[in-house]
């Protein structure tokens, strides 16, 4: 799969089907070997004496100077190696090359190497090296996987490039007490999609025995009253290392007003990702992450790899509970035993029992009894209908029963009792989830998830995740909207990582898959427990629904679902909609002159036969239809949008009113005539005339977006507007991180 981003070719990327993306720049030759992740293939550079072997790409990628760049590989082999980014003026000369360290270790696994830095400013543009130095002639290094562009960051995080990776210098970090900070090249060996892990990782070296930290030097702005998370990947020393993630927060004048703990139970010592979360506090305007080794002896080193502060997710869309009483990643949070022998604790080690994140919450019952587990109390709405759900497995011993309800209380406090809930039987270890609703009272303001596990036999084990509590909404909604010429499809509670398929039906019963941003969704991986389909494809003035099928990953049909009729409407039928099903934010609303007046080419051979009347013709297919529209643009503002709607020479969508005796077509633009309708020059009106061939509805395509990007993100990486305008042309590419360069 390609990497998002990547400036090089995919079989550059890859090398698969060949290594003719590549070439020897010193001391070795070329080879493609097999056994790669990213495609079977892979790069073989092979030495052709003792000493270092480089090889480098054969194009030259175009660059700014002074923006910064990113490259890494997947690499393995008998000896250490680097990774760097050559540095060329538009002559081709060679200025500098921005080399990675080089791995602290051989290693014969795929394991990551990269670097990053600013293109120097005479450069125009660049390369990627691969080098390592080999003992003797005809050794073999391996390179796969490699990348070459912006730097990938985690969406939504608070902090720069710098701070999340320390792929360029320390800047961003600061040593704490006992503590000297470097950066490290280990060879860690990421899964070949963790394009944001790097081979370059923070180093905290504890000077003497006791507590060893680092900081963040950079303090991002913070709302009060939102929940945040701070996780960095994590590798400690040993296995009773005490390494830990602090989430810090501080009031405007740079006082500490709150802090989170999350400690580590390392299985092992590799590299671990750990969560803290926590609501700002009132006080709040910025906040840091801290890391670091309790009870270290001397030398011990801890390293962190992909440091990051985002807005905590909500583990179901709308839950009141947040992500630390949810996902149980720092501890129990506020959860305790209401009622009965039942004792609470986080699961460990790290990752040895989870649904969501890498722990979850155990609940063991010292007897064969039943006990209350209780939340802690979330603000509600009265009158409307709740769903209180945990996923939960049994670890150990048996249940008879797990009953989940929900308890409430009005706004002072008062219990108001609990609903009736729903029981559930846990067969065999697999985590079940276990649902129950109920209606808020009257007077309730507060509500409280309650667990009663009832245990068959003493010493059961519990474990509970991923516990969440919303206000029930439509499961399937849609909503037409006619200004903007689309119905948005709104999909809810849908499982995580299953397949979803999304067809428009028509009241013919035709059917038709939607269009996401991957394309036609058809069996795309489900990636979120809402999806917002925006449809700019639906027909004009006649009702249609969705029906919604949901797959196991195995392919299986786990469930279906259909939506309401909903019609797009047209306001004025003298008009019509002219689109880019992959850019929406393009689309034209135009007023028509005069509908084509159609043609159905076809090609055809005639022959003259001798002694015969009439010809021998040997016809073709004939063709879709072709004809010419005219249009009207009335303002300046529809003028220039048509232009950029036009500009792309993508394959359009022209839908017109429904009864005017055209049906919605796709279409391919030829030479376009725009014309004044008078001769007075302050006159916004334009006639044009676009020639139209009849196309098929592109398959492929998918709706161009901001594909996660949010504000935070362009606030965290450029500190003015004025330095937006350096990089994006136009508000379109700030959407869709075109730049320019």
């Amino acid at each position: 799969m390609a990497i998002p981003g990547n400036f090089l070719s995919p079989t550059t990327e890859s090398i698969d089907p060949n290594t003719s993306g590549w070439a020897p720049k010193s001391n070795c030759t070329l080879a493609k070997g097999v056994g790669g992740r990213n495609g079977d293939g892979c790069l073989v550079v092979k030495s052709v004496a003792s000493g270092e072997t480089q090889a480098r790409t054969v194009s030259s990628y175009p660059i700014t100077p002074g923006t910064v760049y990113y490259c890494f590989a997947d690499a393995a082999g008998s000896v250490p190696e680097r990774i760097g980014i050559r540095w060329l003026t538009a002559a081709g000369a060679e200025i500098s090359v921005t080399w990675s360290l080089t791995t602290m270790a051989a290693s014969a696994n795929w394991h990551r190497v990269s670097a990053a830095g600013p293109a120097p400013v005479n450069a125009a543009t660049a390369q990627v090296l691969l080098s390592s130095t080999e003992t003797a002639a005809g050794v073999n290094h391996y390179w796969e996987n490699v990348y070459l562009g912006l730097p990938i960051r985690i969406l939504g995080n608070l902090f720069d490039f710098n701070t999340e990776s320390a792929e360029i210098d320390l800047s961003g970090w600061a040593a704490g007490a006992n503590a000297t900070i470097s950066r490290q090249a280990p060879t860690m060996g990421w899964t070949v999609t963790n394009y944001t892990a790097g081979g370059q990782v923070l180093a905290v070296t504890a000077s003497a025995a006791g507590t060893a930290s680092a900081m963040t030097v950079n303090r991002p702005a913070v709302t009060p009253g939102t929940e945040y998370i701070a996780y960095a990947y994590l590798q400690p020393p040993t296995t009773s290392s005490t390494a830990w993630i602090e989430l810090r927060f501080y009031d405007s004048t740079g006082a500490q007003v709150g802090v989170q703990r999350s400690t580590l139970a390392p299985p092992g010592t590799g590299m671990y990702r750990q969560r803290a979360s926590m609501v700002a506090p009132a006080a709040a305007a910025t906040c840091a992450v801290a890391a670091g080794l309790d009870g270290a002896t001397a030398g011990q080193v801890l390293r962190l790899e992909t440091v990051a502060v985002t807005v905590a997710p909500k583990l179901m869309t709308g839950s009141v509970l947040p992500y630390a009483d949810s996902s149980f990643e720092q501890g129990v949070a506020d959860w305790a035993t209401a009622a009965g022998v039942a004792t609470l604790a986080r699961t460990t080690p790290w990752g040895s029992s989870s649904y969501e994140g890498a722990y979850a919450l155990a609940v063991t019952s010292s007897t064969a009894t039943t006990s209350t587990v209780r939340s802690a109390r979330w603000p509600v709405t009265p009158n409307v209908n709740w769903r209180a759900q945990a996923i939960m497995r049994t670890a150990g011993g048996t249940w008879a029963s797990v009953t989940v309800r929900v308890r409430w209380y009005d706004a002072g406090g008062a219990d108001l009792g609990a609903s009736t809930g729903v029981g559930y039987v846990l067969a065999g270890t697999g985590w079940y989830a276990c649902a129950a609703d109920a209606v808020a009272p009257e007077a309730a303001a507060q509500a409280a998830v309650e667990l009663m596990p009832a245990a068959s036999v003493a010493g059961s084990v519990l474990h509970v995740d991923a516990v969440t509590l919303w206000q029930v909404l439509p499961q399937t909604a849609v909503e037409a909207r006619p200004d903007d010429g689309y119905v948005l499809l709104t999909l809810r509670e849908l499982p995580l990582d299953y397949l979803i398929t999304v067809y428009r039906v028509t009241p013919d019963g035709k059917r038709a898959a939607v269009r996401g941003a991957a394309g036609l969704i058809v069996q795309q991986v489900i990636t979120s427990d809402v999806m917002l389909i925006e449809d700019h494809e639906a027909p004009l003035g006649q009702p249609v629904n969705y029906r919604i099928e949901v797959y196991t990953t195995a392919g299986a049909v786990a469930f279906t679902r259909s939506s309401e009729p909903v019609t797009l409407a047209l306001d004025d039928i003298n008009t019509a909609w002219i689109k880019d099903p992959g850019n929406p934010q393009r689309n034209c609303l135009v007023m028509v002159e005069r509908a084509p007046d159609w043609q159905r080419p076809i090609e055809q051979a005639v022959y003259v036969v001798r002694g015969r009347r009439n010809k021998v013709i040997l016809s073709g297919r004939r063709q879709g239809l072709e004809g010419d529209l005219a249009i009207w643009t009335r303002s300046d503002a529809e003028r220039e949008a048509l232009h950029l709607l036009l500009d792309s020479g993508n394959v359009l969508l022209w839908q017109a009113a429904s009864g005017m005796g055209v049906a919605d077509m796709y279409v391919a633009v030829g030479e376009v005539t725009e014309a004044r309708v008078s001769p007075l020059a302050q006159e916004e009106w334009r006639a044009w005339s676009l020639p139209l061939v009849e196309q098929d509805m592109p398959v492929t395509t998918g709706v161009n977006g901001a594909r996660g990007r949010t504000w935070q993100d362009v606030v965290t990486e450029f500190a003015t507007a004025a330095d937006l305008l350096e990089v994006y042309a136009t508000s379109e590419a700030l959407l869709l991180d075109r730049r320019t360069g």
